[in-house]
Parts: structure tokens; sequence; C-alpha cells
């Protein structure tokens, strides 16, 4: 990791977020790992994975943007297995983020595989491009700093770095579903309510 630097990490987790297989559960510890060994710097090492990340995130945007559905899905159906990406994943992506709207994208940052795909319906909608840029950059300096933060503290314990990892997956994953449920108990209500 200290061969790489700050820009490896960085076109590392620019490639996690365009490529899934390739995950920032691994990049970004290993970084901390190297910064608390002196090889690195802290704050630097979250800087680049942040900048890797929402290069990515930018760009998936863009794409979502300025192609149609059909464009889109004709790409991933042809180009998409050298991706990893199905188009069953670009389906699954699309209708969560009609569900469950733009908070979705702060906490997809958060969750593997949705981070990847998250920002291609996010351009489709033609969600405001600052709004995406805040929720992205919001999610992303938290779970990198937390990545970054496990391999710091906890680096020569693998262990309990998967211990840790494990249980935020379940925290993260509960977050969603209280935050969908309440969105969905509002809307019940609105429709309730007597005009």
């Amino acid at each position: 990791m200290e061969q790489l630097g700050y820009w490896g990490i960085a076109l590392l987790m620019f490639l996690d977020n365009v490529f899934p297989p390739i995950p920032s559960e691994i990049i970004m510890p290993s970084a901390g790992y190297s910064a608390s060994q002196g090889e690195l710097i802290l704050v630097g090492v979250i800087m680049a994975g942040c900048i890797g990340s929402l290069l990515a995130a930018t760009l998936l945007y863009w794409v979502g943007y300025k192609f149609n559905h059909d464009s889109i899905f004709k790409f991933v159906d042809r180009y998409g297995k050298y991706l990893f990406i199905k188009s069953n994943d670009v389906k699954k992506s699309l209708s969560w983020f009609e569900h469950y709207g733009h908070r979705i994208v702060f906490f997809g940052r958060m969750v593997p595989a949705v981070r990847s795909l998250i920002s291609i319906p996010a351009g489709m909608s033609r969600m405001p491009f600052w709004k995406f840029m805040f929720y992205s950059t919001l999610g992303t300096i938290i779970w990198t700093t937390f990545l970054a933060c496990v391999g710091f503290y906890f680096g020569e314990n693998q262990e309990l770095m998967q211990q840790i990892f494990s249980k935020v997956s379940y925290v993260i994953i509960a977050i969603v579903i209280v935050i969908i449920a309440w969105v969905i108990y509002r809307r019940q209500q609105r429709k309730n309510r007597p005009s």
C-alpha cells in the first residue's frame, strides 16, 4: 500500500466504485494500517479514498444522466459481464432509487454493490448534481473514514477487524430498513389524511 501511495489509493477506490468486485473493505483498512506504521498519513489516506470514490460516483452519475434507459441496459447486457454488473443489478438500484428517493444515495455509499450502482439511477432520474454530490460526499466521508480507522487501530488483529465488519454490515442494513419503514409509514399517513 505504501508503494501505491495516495494516488494508488484514489485509483483503487475509483475502481471499487466502477467494478464492484474490488472491495473498499480491503483497500481502506490496508491503507489505514500502512498509516499506523508511519508509511502514510491517515488524513491523506482518507482524502485519497474519498477523491477516488467521488470521481467514480461523478462518472457513473453522468453516464446515467447522458444516456437513456435503453442505451444503458443495452450496454450492460453487452459489456456488463466484464464489469461484473448485470441488468438485474441496475434494475434493482433503479427501483431502490424510485422507492426511497434521494436519501438512498447517502446510505448507498456505505452498502457494498449498491455503492457502485446507485449513481446511475441518480443521473437517470435527473437528481440535481449538487444534491447528488452532497449526499455522496457525506456518505463517502463517513464510510472511508470508518474503514481507514479500523485498519489504523485494529490492523494487526485480523480477527477483530472481521468481527467489526460483519457487525457494521448488519447495523447499516438495520438503519436502511428503519429508514425505509419510516418513509413507507409517512407515505401511508399522507394517503390516509382526509383531503
